[in-house]
């Protein structure tokens, strides 16, 4: 199973379209949003991908009474959890959360497989020591907003644990 892993979307629309387009091309089949979306319409945009998008809010949370009414519509595409969330995908189970030292401290548990966080716009994937003997991988996508940094996102192999930065190609006219 492949997952798409972004984060700090800040409501461009376009540079969060492109990157899930790619990311579905690659055989992405959900979305995981780590926070700092901003404006529910900006998910709003992902229904025509047909993929379930799992989101928090980050710490520029917008509009929470709507993001929450978006997470209860009856198609269903979007989970919203909040300010974390604890989900398990592909047989993995993920934690996300926005605030990297939260992350971190919550990847040395072992409890999860993946940690997942995003807010400094800086990506990365590496592997952490976990209290139980072994690592828990932590992904930071970056920012797919593209606000003070390339626009990146993260394509997640489940199967394989392998995870991929990648920049998001520029978005298409139309």
């Amino acid at each position: 199973m492949k997952v798409c892993i972004v984060s700090d979307s800040h409501d461009n629309r376009d540079l969060l379209n492109a990157a899930v387009s790619e990311a579905k091309a690659l055989g992405a089949v959900a979305v995981v949003h780590c926070g700092d979306i901003v404006a529910p319409s900006t998910l709003r945009t992902l229904r025509r991908h047909g993929l379930t998008v799992h989101a928090i809010h980050g710490n520029n949370t917008g509009d929470v009474f709507h993001l929450t009414r978006l997470g209860h519509e009856a198609d269903g595409f979007v989970r919203y959890y909040g300010q974390d969330a604890d989900i398990e995908l592909g047989g993995r189970r993920f934690f996300v959360v926005h605030y990297p030292h939260y992350a971190h401290a919550l990847a040395c548990t072992g409890d999860w497989d993946v940690v997942c966080c995003g807010h400094d716009h800086v990506a990365e994937v590496k592997r952490v020591a976990n209290m139980k003997g072994g690592t828990t991988i932590m992904v930071n996508p970056g920012t797919v907003g593209g606000v003070g940094a390339a626009a990146t996102y993260v394509i997640a192999d489940l199967d394989s644990l392998s995870f991929e930065i990648r920049e998001v190609p520029p978005p298409t006219v139309g």
